[in-house]
């Protein structure tokens, strides 16, 4: 199995508290690996640590078979590798749809505007936006300014997806039609890893689902063990909790 992302006794604390407490999993080529976990988790705080939005205090991240966490590593350059869909979309608001898809890649990755356009019309296209391409962000809908979002991550050709709760700001009306994009990726083989509350995706799409809770990983396992038959005290109380049943 080829490991892409292979993180190793990953701890975060801010100040006195322990957020991350020994972290290990990986993620392999072209698999789709969601976390679930109540608020408060450290699930956010492990994505954001896998990108370097946040740093690590301990623990190993490795990528692509090098530790980016080592003081000579190119965070700039692995940060490209990345693609990020965060909950409030982080859209430049002063550029329209197609002009936040180029940008990246013109200023990051100095590809011509006219290459950076004909990438970034492919993936608006396939997220459903292309006919918004001249809108500013706040002429769209939360559930539109998400699919932007995914298309210009998706512009500048990461290895790995990371989605952090990218439904958790929009209205029950618009997440779908986000969720059936990201289903289009996971069944396209885009890696991707994916904090999200939305348990049916999780256990639909997810070639394999961890559970955190304080700070660790309680369970990990395939969608079915995990949902139907977990070995766990507590991911059966979350479960219960949040599907209201088991």
């Amino acid at each position: 199995m080829d490991k892409i992302i292979n993180i190793q006794h990953l701890q975060k604390s801010f100040g006195t508290n322990e957020v991350l407490k020994d972290i290990n999993f990986s993620v392999a080529r072209g698999e789709v690996v969601c976390i679930i976990g109540s608020s408060g988790s450290g699930k956010s705080t492990l994505l954001r640590c896998v990108n370097l939005l946040e740093k690590p205090t301990g623990g190993q991240i490795i990528f692509k078979g090098e530790s980016i966490l080592d003081d000579q590593h190119d965070t700039r350059a692995y940060r490209t590798k990345l693609g990020m869909v965060f909950q409030q979309f982080n859209l430049f608001n002063n550029h329209n749809v197609l002009s936040n898809c180029v940008v990246g890649q013109v200023k990051v990755l100095k590809r011509s505007r006219e290459e950076a356009e004909q990438i970034a019309m492919k993936y608006l296209t396939l997220v459903g936006m292309e006919q918004y391409i001249l809108a500013k962000p706040k002429q769209l809908s939360g559930g539109q300014k998400q699919r932007v979002a995914i298309a210009r991550a998706l512009s500048m050709d990461p290895d790995v997806m990371l989605f952090d709760e990218p439904t958790s700001a929009l209205d029950p009306e618009m997440v779908g039609e986000v969720l059936v994009v990201m289903k289009k990726l996971a069944e396209s083989g885009q890696t991707m890893l994916v904090v999200t509350h939305e348990m049916g995706f999780a256990r639909d799409v997810a070639d394999r689902v961890v559970f955190m809770d304080k700070g660790v990983i309680v369970e990990e396992g395939h969608p079915e063990q995990i949902f139907n038959q977990p070995t766990q005290e507590r991911t059966r109380e979350f479960l219960k909790r949040t599907l209201g049943r088991l």
